[in-house]
């Protein structure tokens, strides 16, 4: 994974990624469409070294990451500028279990199914012959927590 280079004073640390990622709910989601940029929000899974998106297989994101599976994935959070803090994911995404989901068991897909459903649908574990999932381990990593600054002067 390449290393972030510029904003260092504001880069999280590995284990802050981790928990941001973890308290965080949606992302926002960035393919290469072919009248441009198409950017949507979705829900998530971090497992810690992976970002699982689950989405319908009937969509322009779902044909742009056809076509192309590089992707952008930003989490951020804050209101005021001493309070922003995010994260950037950028690499590729890969198809992961049958298209559309309907719950052919996957040993792959139990781990993500199961977290996905505990931050989303109380625990339960649904498969609605609709969306498929998309695994994105990141190639670059980009974050920055601004918060970071404001303790340095005295904030």
């Amino acid at each position: 994974m390449k290393e972030q280079r510029r904003a260092r004073a504001i880069a999280m640390t590995p284990d802050e990624v981790d928990a941001f990622l973890a308290e965080q709910r949606t992302c926002r989601v960035a393919t290469n469409g072919t009248n441009g940029p198409h950017a949507t929000p979705l829900w998530y899974a971090w497992d810690g070294s992976a970002l699982w998106l689950t989405s319908l297989s009937r969509s322009q994101r779902w044909t742009d990451l056809q076509r192309d599976p590089r992707i952008a994935v930003v989490v951020d959070a804050g209101e005021q500028y001493a309070e922003l803090r995010g994260v950037e994911l950028r690499g590729s995404v890969e198809v992961v279990g049958e298209v559309p989901r309907t719950g052919e068991p996957n040993d792959e897909l139990a781990g993500p199914e199961q977290l996905f459903a505990d931050r989303y649908t109380g625990g339960h574990v649904f498969h609605d012959g609709k969306h498929a999932w998309l695994r994105l381990r990141p190639e670059k990593i980009t974050s920055w927590d601004f918060r970071k600054v404001a303790a340095t002067h005295g904030s």
